[in-house]
């Protein structure tokens, strides 16, 4: 064969390998130019206050795009209106796998919702990321490798609550107030298993339904049990309205509201700041009207954010920061990857984060993962507020969920 026929012949076959390992690495949802991302969110339905979640991480791509994107790639956010529904969601998502050609899923709320595609993704090796859920068996590499979670365990932080009052109310009468779905179920039972033999002291617990009319009679009811301890898991405008109704009976007991619920612009300033004085709570994130970040460079790239946000449709509350603070950790993820955006190392990347400092984490609060540790944070920081800002109580908190999984 003459030199340049085998010259040739070289040639094509190291461009038809190269041609192999580009298709390798470029999956589904993947061009030069673009990376295509699912979601699912509740933008209507009784849960859409947290559809906010979504628009956030919808302007957080829109701003990064503007800077160019991530290596050079655009991200297409392309995110639906499951209203919370579970066959709903199933349902968008394989259209976002099959239809829309996705790369991943990410950041898709609700427990429900997600552990009804958990096994469609998980079987078809498509990574479900940075779910919006606390629920622990959403972080699981050992049964669904492709699945894993973003914020702290729900459970965790009822765990926490129990803590503190066993260490600074010991003997204090307890009662609790808790959204009668998934996640009130769950805080609720963190803040049981925390008591443990003492959790007799929760005098009364109710459990409302979102849209009760009627929580007014249930603060009343609890104010009659003589508890000094008020635990509250649920949306932010119930927090606010339950701040504001134990007020007006006068009655002053040391309030815990979960997290979520707990943003100043949510709950403590529409229940009224004089009301919600030495109210507590766990966070992870900090609050965006917080004036105590208000000199952080991290400030000024919010500022610039929330513009795009607002147009958005957006509040300035948790539900933006904690859309904001996710997708800046997707984005490190995808940064992290390179040229090479197959579906597995996205996957290992994910599981690849050292000491990630995300611009909204809480000073201390940093996110780490490994091929079985699937929670990237793991750790809260109790909080109260003085009437105007949030103060720090004692250290930073690690959850007992972190230390079984190491």
């Amino acid at each position: 064969m003459q030199t340049w026929a085998r010259t040739l012949i070289a040639i094509v076959l190291a461009l038809t390998s190269l041609s192999a390992i580009t298709e390798r690495v470029r999956e589904t949802g993947v061009t030069d130019t673009e990376i295509r991302i699912g979601n699912v969110m509740p933008y209507s339905g009784s849960l859409e206050v947290f559809g906010a979640i979504g628009k956030a991480e919808a302007a957080y791509f829109e701003m990064i795009n503007e800077r160019g994107g991530i290596n050079g790639r655009k991200v297409r956010f392309i995110s639906y209106d499951d209203r919370s529904d579970p066959s709903t969601a199933l349902e968008l998502t394989r259209g976002l796998i099959e239809k829309d050609d996705v790369l991943l899923m990410f950041g898709s709320f609700g427990t429900p919702g997600n552990f009804a595609v958990r096994a469609y993704l998980n079987e078809r090796q498509i990574p479900q990321l940075f779910v919006a859920s606390g629920d622990d068996h959403l972080s699981d590499p050992s049964m669904f490798p492709w699945t894993m979670g973003w914020q702290p365990s729900i459970r965790e932080e009822g765990r926490i609550y129990a803590n503190y009052i066993q260490a600074f109310y010991p003997g204090k009468r307890i009662v609790a107030l808790w959204q009668n779905d998934h996640f009130g179920r769950e805080l609720f039972r963190g803040l049981e298993d925390g008591l443990g033999d003492i959790a007799r002291m929760i005098r009364v617990d109710i459990a409302y339904d979102i849209a009760d009319e009627h929580l007014d009679t249930h603060v009343s009811i609890l104010k009659r049990s003589g508890a000094e301890i008020f635990v509250f898991a649920g949306v932010p405008a119930n927090a606010a309205k339950v701040v504001r109704v134990a007020a007006e009976l006068n009655w002053h007991p040391v309030f815990i509201l979960n997290q979520m619920a707990s943003s100043i612009a949510t709950a403590p300033k529409p229940a009224g700041p004089e009301n919600a004085l030495g109210v507590i709570t766990a966070a992870f994130l900090k609050d965006a009207n917080d004036p105590a970040w208000k000199d952080e460079q991290a400030s000024k790239d919010w500022q610039a954010f929330i513009e795009k946000y607002n147009r958005a449709g957006g509040k300035d509350d948790n539900s933006a920061v904690f859309g904001y603070a996710a997708a800046e950790t997707l984005a490190q993820v995808l940064k992290q990857c390179g040229n090479d955006l197959s579906r597995e190392n996205v996957m290992k990347q994910a599981a690849a984060l050292e000491n990630y400092q995300g611009s909204m984490l809480l000073p201390g609060i940093k996110i780490s993962t490994g091929p079985w540790n699937f929670r990237p944070i793991k750790h809260l920081r109790l909080i109260q507020f003085d009437g105007r800002t949030w103060q720090p109580i004692g250290e930073v908190l690690e959850t007992a969920f972190s230390n079984a999984q190491k």
